[in-house]
């Protein structure tokens, strides 16, 4: 008995569409690569960094103020001796005698009356100390050992002028700066595209109608939109990426109807209009994808610009309000204490500095992608 073979059925092959071809040429490029792996670990420590620093990003450390950035924990052991005598002044008793015993610190103390044993409240209200007890008291009561620990904390990136951590706050600054940069841009790039899409395809009375409303906002000071958006919406979150997104498509707007004009005129789109595609979906699926080179760009230079507007706005009392922050306002501040505190300047520069150029990277990398003959 004979087993009947079975045909062969052939199978096609999946095709490789333009997007495969701009992918791969995108991983090719090493500078793009290694910006989106630096924009990545910036993005994650902004996200989880705060959540594991040992500091909350408002809490005021008073002994600390300015200190600067250094792996090993504060207090040094020459400030220990000098704190514990200025919290036993407060406390209105006597140093008679100091030791240090490890991680813990023993004097001997007496006063000229009685010893509240709620005096540790002032050693235990230092940010050196912690866990500040009293033993051994006189039976007048007006001598006693005082015991305590020494409340070792780490500041990597040092503190600022108020005595807050500014590794935690430069975490936290960067939630807000990527949030504002990445929301705004991506309200400025839909209305711009659509509109800019929608003008230069129909063309005519209609392109010159719309055209002039965006000259009309152009003329418009966006200072005035920002104080408009204010009474509305109050100084919130939301207020800041909604008053930079409804300003910044202008620009985006034009460059995509200036791309339109020329690709409306092209082979491919006269096919559709032939074959009865509608207007819309020429629009959407002709017109839009063949202006993403253009957009991407844009849109890499738009993030930092955004960035930098909510900074000015910040300044004005308009935007980010203490104790929030972002990489904006923590740069101001660094600028105005660079002579003495030059951490605050440089930790949150080096952040800002490090995302504008791996957007910048990225930007030049999905150029050349997306329009391999661009190159």
């Amino acid at each position: 008995m004979t087993l009947a073979a079975t045909p062969m059925t052939n199978v096609p092959e999946r095709g490789r569409s333009l997007w495969d071809d701009a992918r791969d040429r995108l991983l090719a490029n090493r500078a793009a690569v290694a910006s989106m792996i630096v924009l990545a670990t910036i993005a994650i420590i902004s996200v989880f960094g705060p959540m594991l620093s040992p500091h909350d990003f408002d809490t005021v450390y008073r002994d600390y103020v300015k200190v600067p950035a250094s792996l090993t924990a504060y207090p040094r052991a020459e400030q220990v001796e000098p704190a514990f005598l200025a919290a036993a002044k407060r406390a209105r008793v006597t140093v008679e005698s100091f030791q240090r015993d490890g991680d813990a610190v023993i004097a001997s103390v007496t006063s000229r009356r009685e010893i509240n044993p709620k005096s540790t409240r002032y050693f235990d209200r230092s940010d050196l100390f912690k866990n500040a007890e009293i033993t051994d008291m006189s039976d007048d009561k007006k001598s006693a050992t005082v015991r305590a620990d020494v409340n070792y904390l780490h500041f990597y990136f040092g503190t600022d002028a108020n005595g807050r951590d500014m590794m935690t706050r430069t975490f936290i600054a960067g939630r807000v700066s990527l949030t504002i940069g990445l929301l705004a841009t991506v309200v400025a790039i839909s209305i711009g595209v659509l509109y800019g899409a929608t003008s230069g395809y129909l063309g005519g009375r209609t392109d010159q109608m719309m055209m002039r409303v965006v000259d009309i906002l152009y003329s418009l000071p966006f200072i005035f939109f920002v104080i408009m958006l204010v009474v509305f919406f109050g100084r919130n979150f939301i207020l800041m990426f909604i008053a930079v997104g409804a300003v910044e498509w202008l620009d985006m707007a034009r460059i995509v109807r200036g791309q339109t004009l020329t690709i409306k005129r092209q082979e491919y789109v006269q096919a559709a209009e032939a074959m009865g595609v509608g207007d819309g979906g020429i629009v959407r699926r002709h017109i839009i994808p063949n202006t993403l080179g253009p957009v991407v760009v844009y849109m890499t230079l738009l993030v930092p610009k955004v960035i930098l507007l909510e900074s000015f706005l910040s300044f004005l009392g308009l935007g980010i309000q203490e104790p929030m922050t972002s990489w904006g306002v923590l740069i101001s501040e660094g600028a105005r204490n660079l002579q003495g505190a030059a951490w605050m300047l440089i930790f949150p520069s080096i952040f800002l500095t490090s995302t504008l150029f791996a957007l910048n990277f990225i930007g030049d990398g999905l150029r050349d992608a997306l329009d391999p003959k661009d190159r």
